[in-house]
């Protein structure tokens, strides 16, 4: 970064502390922890069960199957929905399979189909059992994307690769979490729904930092599909956590972090490990983080949330993870959320009193893309939490996304 670009990156990360500590006050208390979805009972696969899938793939965006989505498992403003299978790439640039939802709107659909909202969701797990297409949708979700439907807008949910499909699903990859977006997109187009080239993509949480990797690898990873990618919503995003990854180990704090940051940095660590066995991320844990990462990898997040509480994460290394060679670049390879390059508008939401993703995270990003130029605005909600942002941000997402779909 030059001198200029660092010295407008540091009056940014000035600013926006200012502003976010004249907004809250003087914040004591702990919100509650919430999870991105809502408690899982027995998968529903609407007849299309791929988690064995062992047949062809083809090219990413290739639309594989396509079958009605159970009602148990749609949303309520959907006039039809569907299960689909679909070809992607998984985190060592191979080919892979997909699953995920689509929603039309009870509207009729326009002359050249419905606009599409892209949904990244949050985070529900890394086990088959949290796919988000084959569980209900939380009371919120339920809420939130309906509100996009009403709008007139198809969605287009991706479970991103390895829920619900072979492989572990990789928490928080960038690139596997972008690749699963776009390629959503690109196999609906495909489906004979009357769908609109014109898309968007709308994340929270896991989801957001999904998003803002989707946004900006949409123009390359759809070029030549006809799609048109306009912008993205991101509330709650996860960015710069690579930084704070690389310095655990058993000199961590001795402290219990609240319990939805014990469950993520458990899914972190089993998605690293299993993107990166050359750099054997698992030799440096003790038996206690081997349980805790075991459990990680088929756990959905509230059955997680019951395994980490009160845990300290020193107690799960041995040795600092600064200790494994090539760690610091190859995490920040595997999940960081880009501040730079990206060639649409973007929105980014956040609550003041998130104790999931806490503010510094996402504030951090915002005054780093404004520091790179880059085509963004930052809205702040003082008194939400992680999962009351979504819904605050409606307001001020709604026209956001209309303006950027017209």
């Amino acid at each position: 970064m030059s001198s200029p670009s660092l010295l407008r990156f540091k009056r940014s990360i000035v600013a926006v502390a200012v502003a976010a500590t004249a907004a809250t006050g003087m914040i004591t208390a702990a919100s509650p922890a919430h999870a991105d979805d809502s408690a899982t009972g027995a998968p529903v696969w609407s007849g299309l069960d791929a988690r064995a899938y062992n047949g062809p793939i083809g090219a990413p965006g290739t639309l594989i199957q396509k079958t009605p989505l159970d009602p148990s498992v749609s949303l309520t403003a959907a006039s039809t929905a569907y299960r689909i299978l679909y070809a992607t790439t998984d985190v060592h640039g191979k080919p892979a399979v997909s699953t995920g939802a689509v929603f039309l709107p009870k509207r009729p659909a326009p002359k050249g189909g419905y606009k599409v909202i892209a949904w990244a969701h949050g985070t529900t797990g890394l086990g088959d059992d949290c796919t988000p297409s084959a569980q209900p949708r939380s009371d919120r979700d339920q809420e939130y994307l309906n509100h996009w439907l009403d709008q007139g807008y198809a969605v287009v949910a991706t479970d991103y690769a390895g829920l619900g499909t072979p492989g572990l699903m990789n928490y928080l990859s960038s690139r596997v979490q972008a690749h699963s977006i776009v390629d959503s997109v690109k196999a609906a187009s495909k489906s004979g729904l009357p769908l609109s080239k014109t898309w968007a993509i709308v994340g929270q949480s896991q989801g957001a930092s999904a998003a803002l990797n989707g946004a900006r690898r949409a123009t390359e990873y759809s070029r030549g599909s006809g799609l048109d990618y306009r912008g993205v919503v991101a509330t709650g995003t996860p960015a710069n956590i690579e930084h704070i990854v690389w310095q655990a180990g058993p000199g961590f704090p001795p402290v219990a972090l609240p319990t939805g940051l014990n469950v993520y940095a458990a899914y972190i660590w089993a998605g690293f490990a299993d993107a990166r066995p050359d750099l054997k991320p698992l030799s440096i844990l003790t038996p206690e983080g081997r349980r805790i990462v075991n459990e990680a990898r088929t756990r959905c997040y509230p059955e997680m949330r019951t395994v980490v509480e009160g845990a300290k994460i020193r107690d799960w290394f041995s040795k600092p993870v600064s200790s494994i060679p090539g760690v610091q670049g190859a995490l920040v390879d595997y999940m960081s959320t880009p501040y730079r390059g990206y060639d649409r508008p973007i929105f980014l939401g956040q609550g003041l009193k998130d104790m999931d993703v806490p503010a510094p995270s996402a504030l951090s990003l915002y005054a780093q893309m404004t520091a790179a130029g880059q085509p963004v605005e930052l809205h702040v909600y003082p008194t939400q939490d992680h999962s009351g942002t979504v819904l605050a941000s409606m307001k001020d997402s709604t026209p956001f996304v209309a303006r950027i779909m017209r």
